[in-house]
Order: C-alpha cells, then sequence, then structure tokens
C-alpha cells in the first residue's frame, strides 16, 4: 500500500504533504492526554502488521490495521499512523521521506473516515456493532487503496492498470481486516469500553470531564 519515492509527479506529493500536515495538526490538536499510550500501542500494532505479508497469487499484500485505529482515534490516527510511517521509511525504506505526505493521507485519511461513518456504532450491542466495526475495518482498506489508485492515475494515466492491480490485490485483506477489526472491538467491549466511541444520542455525563474521573 506504500507508495516508493520516483513515481508521483511533483503536484500530487505537494498535496499530499499539505494535506497531511493539516491533518496531523488537526490530530495533534485533538489528541487527549489519555490517548497517548493507546496512540503508541496503535502505532506499534500499525508498524509491525504491515511487516507480514499475505501471498495473493504473483502478488503480496499485507495488512493495515488503519480501520481500527481510525474507530477508536478518529482524527488523532494522523499523528499515530504518521510515526509509524516515518519509522518504516526509515528503517525498512517502506515508501520514503519524498511521498510521506501522500502515504499518510492514503492510511489515514480512510482511517478518520470510517470513524465518522461507523465508529459511533461499533458500541453498539448484538450485529450492529460487529456489522460496524467489521465495515470500518474492511472499508478503511478499500478507501486506502482507491486513494493509491488516484495518486497513480493522476500521476500518470499509464498507471492505470497497476493500480486497478493494486485495488484487486487487497480485497481479500479487506475482508481480513474487517473480521480483525470485529474481534478487537468485541474484545474491548469486554474488557475496556471506555475505549470505544459514544453511541449516537448517548449523554455526556458531567462526570466524564471531571479531573477525579
Amino acid at each position: 500500500m506504500h507508495i516508493s519515492e520516483g513515481y508521483l509527479s511533483g503536484p500530487i506529493l505537494i498535496s499530499g504533504a499539505v494535506l497531511a500536515a493539516a491533518g496531523t495538526a488537526v490530530g495533534l490538536k485533538r489528541l487527549d492526554y489519555d490517548q497517548i499510550a493507546q496512540g503508541g500501542i496503535l502505532a506499534s500494532t500499525f508498524f509491525v502488521t504491515s511487516l507480514v505479508h499475505v501471498p495473493i497469487g504473483p502478488s503480496n499484500a499485507h495488512l493495515i490495521m488503519n480501520g481500527i485505529i481510525g474507530l477508536l482515534l478518529g482524527w488523532s490516527a494522523c499523528p499515530v499512523i504518521l510515526a509509524a510511517l516515518v519509522l518504516q521509511a526509515v528503517f525498512f525504506q517502506f515508501g520514503g521521506i519524498t511521498t510521506l505526505g501522500v502515504n499518510e493521507i492514503i492510511m489515514a485519511a480512510p482511517a478518520v473516515a470510517v470513524y465518522y461513518l461507523f465508529g459511533p456504532w461499533i458500541s453498539r450491542s448484538g450485529w450492529v456493532g460487529m456489522a460496524a466495526a467489521f465495515a470500518g475495518g474492511a472499508l478503511a482498506v478499500a478507501f486506502s487503496a482507491i486513494v493509491m489508485a488516484l495518486c497513480l492515475f493522476f500521476t500518470d494515466e499509464n498507471f492505470l492498470a497497476v493500480a486497478v492491480a493494486a485495488i484487486l490485490v487487497h480485497l481479500p485483506v479487506m475482508i481480513i481486516e474487517g473480521v480483525v477489526s470485529a474481534f478487537c472491538v468485541g474484545f474491548l467491549k469486554k474488557v475496556k469500553p471506555e475505549m470505544l466511541p459514544r453511541t449516537p444520542g448517548e449523554q455526556t455525563s458531567v462526570f466524564d470531564h471531571s479531573p477525579l474521573s
């Protein structure tokens, strides 16, 4: 899912860098002190799962986990994913420094999108919560593949075949990530439900913002 250096045009690289900087600034502003440890764990998860490659025909893909990160953190997923991308670029040459902004948008923008689409529903009981978690995990990968395909296509129309292949290769990954996200949400409901976003219409108690809570 990472785009390496030397393929994208200047306007795409600049646009990605600007949007990534804006998203990271918003994410840092909304990152609560209590979420720092949680963000570190999720960044580590993102970093490690990208190293596990799944053979798919003549090619391979890897888990991304941006869906569950987005469902749990919302905008704060931007700086969390960026930190992992920087480490991947420095230590393993995944992507690159000049493409860091574009890769951030590919991974983080879908994470924020699924937060608004499905985040408020994952704490619901029964099949509704599990379906929302599955959809968030699966569609985050789908959105990432589409954004990557668009970046390649708008750089050069000759990349169209590569862009379509990238989407098709990640179809099995979408299903796997949907299942993993549903499992993670189900586990958190049992052990730490306060990590999940509030359901629609749920009232916030004054004690939620108390320094003693």
